[in-house]
């Protein structure tokens, strides 16, 4: 049984035929190649055989066959290969026409919200030059490309030396959605897309910038695997008025929204002020009715040179914990990847970082005023792994400075005294105080304790102990490796 039993064909291919021709003798043509493997994985996806053709004769300027535009009319899907000498051949762009006239009279060009169309780009080809009828619609990218050095360098198709794992990833990105569609097609009245009949989800898995392409790639392709269906489906377009009425639509059929911000500020488009990236946040923020919104920034992530992306950077650092639409995450990429997953399975779990309640864990960063400056690497990187810091306060009123310490004791989760320059009495004092919590009025227990020892390096330092706090030493620069095991615990959330 094949996957599409309504057509002769599930797939044809459309390709030049010189973006064929093998660099060296003894290897596979380009087109060779990915045809055999993606028919492979198909039918590893589908568990069924797939039909896929395609015209083999050398064109010229042949008149255009009849038995070709026969043949276009019993296809399912149209695969593209587009290259510069593809936009070129008016063969081509023919056979992309003519399959879209044949597919409109067959059934519909679009199944769902999917064109029957995929867009395969060999090597960079300048948007304004693809076949108007699939301008718009998202492809597969089979290389990198340097706008800087306008140099596009293909993804290696070849298993050794080694393999180039991003060519495998387009690979596979490419057959998941055609097996989605195949599915879709197959479904009874082609009334709804297989994933949403497999109980999936629509994630509307924002555009990023250029810094985190391959991050972006990565979620989709976990959202795909598990049957969920990705928005958008097609470029966004770059006029301001336009791009924030397709986003609205998207939004408006999507069940969560997901951004990624990094270190770029990306694109900004015609009559706007603001990015692509900074619009489609805006847009998902101002949608209501109780949307999900998840923000993601990579741990560390900063941009020192661009003032509108830093600016947008701590306006998300910023973002109220009391907003339970909209997720602020600076996790590990895996533990973004798992959040998604909970809210789009219904297990709405705290982000990485906070209480059962919803609520950040804090950390109650106890440090000499000497230390205050050294001790900020140490704040971001909590703050970043997704908890709030507190530090002493350093202006005020003696007796308002002793009773906010006391406070910010009574309240956080975990504390963590950092000891570099200050003298050994300060550091007893200290371990003293949080060996009277419970007479403060503590009610339960630290999540951790630690006491992280810095430079310079003494005879005390080394012979330090504590039964109850964890010593982290790091006499050198700052690592934040040597936080590992109580950030551990923090997040863990046992009392210590």
């Amino acid at each position: 049984m094949r996957a599409t039993s309504n057509f002769e064909e599930d797939i044809f291919i459309s390709y030049a035929h010189i973006d064929n021709l093998p660099l060296d003798e003894g290897l596979k043509g380009w087109v060779d190649t990915l045809h055999d493997r993606l028919k492979i994985r198909l039918m590893q996806l589908l568990g069924e055989e797939v039909k896929i053709w395609r015209d083999r004769k050398l064109q010229g300027n042949d008149v255009f066959e009849e038995t070709l535009t026969a043949r276009l009319g019993k296809v399912a899907l149209l695969v593209s290969i587009l290259s510069p000498r593809y936009v070129k051949s008016e063969w081509c762009i023919r056979e992309v026409d003519e399959f879209c006239r044949q597919a409109a009279l067959s059934g519909g060009l679009q199944v769902g919200d999917k064109l029957r169309v995929f867009k395969v780009l060999k090597t960079h080809v300048p948007l304004e030059t693809h076949p108007p009828v699939i301008q718009d619609i998202l492809g597969y990218e089979f290389y990198e490309y340097d706008p800087e050095r306008k140099r596009a360098r293909e993804f290696n198709p070849e298993t050794s030396p080694a393999r180039d794992m991003r060519y495998w990833e387009r690979l596979d990105d490419l057959a998941y959605d055609i097996k989605q569609l195949i599915e879709t097609i197959k479904a009874a009245g082609r009334q709804a897309p297989a994933d949403a009949a497999q109980g999936g989800k629509t994630v509307y898995l924002a555009e990023t910038a250029s810094d985190l392409r391959d991050e972006r790639d990565r979620i989709k392709r976990e959202l795909l695997q598990h049957g969920h269906n990705v928005l958008p489906d097609r470029e966004l377009p770059l006029e301001g008025d336009s791009l924030k009425q397709v986003v609205r639509d998207y939004l408006g059929r999507s069940d969560l929204s997901v951004h990624l911000i990094g270190g770029r500020y990306g694109i900004i488009p015609e009559g706007e002020s603001r990015s692509v990236v900074h619009l489609q946040s805006d847009l998902a923020a101002a949608r209501g009715d109780g949307f999900r919104q998840i923000i993601w920034i990579p741990p560390g992530v900063q941009a020192p040179d661009d003032a509108a992306q830093q600016r947008l950077l701590d306006s998300f650092r910023l973002e109220s914990n009391g907003n339970r639409q909209t997720e602020v995450l600076q996790t590990r990429l895996e533990d973004l990847k798992t959040f998604i997953q909970d809210n789009l399975s219904g297990k709405v779990r705290p982000a990485p970082g906070a209480r059962a309640d919803g609520r950040r864990r804090s950390v109650y960063l106890i440090c000499d005023r000497q230390d205050m400056e050294a001790a900020r690497a140490v704040a971001d990187y909590l703050f970043e792994r997704g908890m709030d810091v507190m530090l002493p306060a350093t202006e005020g009123e003696e007796a308002l400075v002793i009773q906010d310490h006391k406070d910010n004791l009574l309240e956080c989760d975990a504390v963590l005294i950092y000891y570099g320059r200050a003298n050994e009495l300060w550091l007893r004092m200290k371990q003293r105080e949080l060996q009277k919590l419970v007479g403060y009025g503590r009610a339960e227990p630290l999540a951790a304790k630690a006491i992280y020892v810095s430079g310079p390096q003494t005879a005390a330092k080394d012979h330090l102990r504590d039964h109850e706090a964890l010593i982290i030493r790091d006499y050198d620069a700052f690592s934040p490796e040597s936080l590992g095991p109580f950030v551990g615990q923090v997040l863990k959330g046992e009392g210590a």
